[in-house]
């Protein structure tokens, strides 16, 4: 991925790792599109800063997709890179007796379904476009999962399938496909509780070394993932699989 220069389109672009991630890329002197629902959470972050724009986007409204991409297409036809960040993250007691699917539900639509639909919108426009990418947000977690977050764990497993399917189908196409797999990151996906959680990686500290991963390319199949969780992206090859599971769900 080539890291000046770009057009940038990032989804889910207001909180956490989206917002680091467009900040960042924009202060490498990048054009960085975010999208969001709040028209003043986006105008806050978007002050101040020329290049760096705010689109509204609720995934739960395909209308708003639709409109988002025609948008794109006429305000920024030189769009070159996808970032489809957007996600949520629930915890679900499947053995309690008021236990119902509609987490998983809500999950599953914005995880998985949000992602795809991002990309079929924005394919088509980045088929034509030189040094092309999507990037999609996955989690470490897609590898060994945390047993009480199981919707979420499986909805970044089956990212990492399906960007695999993805990278091969594109193969012959100039469009790069990375796959961002970040540990505990000192965020508010699960509550606020998780910015301070002593045991998540701070935001910064993850940028700066995932960042350095891109300018590097180093990111083999595609996939860019810290050195600290290699050891749970091959927990099965190097039969750790039950150890490692073990120690991140105690009984």
């Amino acid at each position: 991925m080539q890291m000046t220069g770009n057009t940038i389109l990032i989804t889910g672009g207001t909180s956490g790792i989206g917002r680091a991630l467009a900040e960042a890329f924009h202060d490498r002197g990048n054009r960085v599109i975010i999208t969001g629902r709040s028209l003043a959470v986006l105008e806050e972050i978007t002050a101040g800063r020329p290049g760096l724009m705010g689109m509204p986007l609720d995934l739960g409204a395909p209308n708003s997709l639709v409109q988002l991409e025609r948008d794109v297409r006429t305000r920024f036809p030189e769009l070159n890179v996808l970032v489809a960040n957007a996600g949520i993250s629930h915890p679900e007691d499947m053995t309690d007796e008021n236990w119902d699917v509609s987490a998983a539900q809500l999950i599953v639509e914005t995880n998985i379904m949000g992602v795809m639909r991002a990309t079929a919108a924005f394919l088509p426009i980045l088929k034509n476009r030189p040094g092309a990418t999507i990037m999609a947000t996955s989690s470490a977690l897609a590898f060994v999962p945390r047993a009480d977050f199981p919707t979420y764990c499986a909805s970044k497993a089956f990212l990492h399938s399906w960007l695999t399917s993805l990278r091969h189908q594109l193969r012959k196409v100039p469009v790069e496909v990375l796959e961002l797999s970040p540990p505990y990151v000192q965020t508010k996906l699960t509550g606020a509780h998780q910015i301070t959680d002593p045991r998540a990686m701070p935001l910064d500290a993850y940028l700066a070394e995932m960042m350095q991963l891109l300018e590097r390319g180093d990111h083999p199949r595609g996939e860019v993932l810290l050195e600290r969780d290699q050891a749970r992206r091959w927990a099965e090859r190097d039969d750790r699989y039950e150890e490692i599971f073990a120690a991140m769900n105690p009984a």
